[in-house]
């Protein structure tokens, strides 16, 4: 599906983005794997090179212009083209009501979940108008789709997101490039099973929240991300896909 295909992947070194690593290079993708964590990102790159697939580790700040056009260049550098990029760097502040936010908190989850994206977008996008083709895939949130109380910062940031999305997906369209934005619900991923090891109460009132009665695996994710960025999802451009088990249809 996504045969010789370069694909870039930011927030690679685990979760979500460790998972459609996984799934984008055992569909034959040559990957650029960026993360803020150098080690983790390092690590990560030689587990996929051990295992007989083409992968590069690039050590990248998203919220820095000068990181992200590097890590762009590098990718192209090394690759020759950039076919694919899921852009899913991102942070979760501490819950707390909206007014008593701080500052720092704000900017910091504005900085990296929507600056950081756009950021991505801006850069990328320049090289594949050049190619006239490419796909991009922009990690939201269930919570860019619905209220998200306690994580309003977080919510307007992944709410963000999706706009950016749609707005710039009309506008590229025309070079053949296509730009859509997943939005997970809450998964399984090992930041969230610390988490759950400290307070398992919580996983339990986020199971009974969820009509599927389960949280969702970072592998059902990555899955939908490689499918997004090949071929086959070529009249796909513009949406903002739950992956959610219909917690937004509620």
């Amino acid at each position: 599906m996504l045969k010789d295909k370069i694909i870039l992947i930011t927030g690679a070194a685990g979760g979500i983005g460790w998972a459609t690593a996984e799934y984008c290079a055992q569909q034959g993708a040559r990957l650029a794997l960026a993360d803020y964590d150098q080690e983790a990102g390092e690590t990560a790159a030689n587990m996929l090179q051990e295992k007989g697939y083409e992968a590069i580790f690039l050590h990248t700040d998203v919220t820095s212009a000068e990181q992200v056009e590097k890590m762009i260049t590098a990718t192209v550098d090394h690759y020759g083209q950039l076919d694919g990029a899921f852009n899913n760097a991102g942070i979760e502040p501490p819950p707390v009501h909206a007014a008593d936010i701080l500052e720092k908190d704000f900017d910091r989850v504005m900085n990296t979940n929507l600056k950081g994206v756009w950021l991505c977008l801006k850069y990328q996008l320049k090289q594949m108008v050049g190619q006239e083709h490419g796909a991009i895939v922009n990690n939201a949130s269930v919570s860019g789709l619905v209220g998200a109380p306690r994580l309003a910062g977080y919510a307007a940031s992944k709410h963000g997101v999706i706009g950016l999305t749609k707005s710039a997906a009309l506008e590229y369209t025309r070079y053949g490039i296509r730009i859509n934005a997943v939005c997970p619900a809450v998964i399984r991923t090992p930041m969230v099973e610390r988490i759950l090891t400290i307070t398992p109460q919580l996983g339990e009132k986020l199971v009974a929240g969820n009509p599927s009665r389960r949280l969702g695996e970072p592998h059902e994710v990555g899955a939908l991300v490689a499918w997004l960025l090949s071929s086959a999802a070529s009249f796909v451009n513009g949406s903002a896909i739950p992956v959610d088990g219909a917690y937004s249809a509620q």
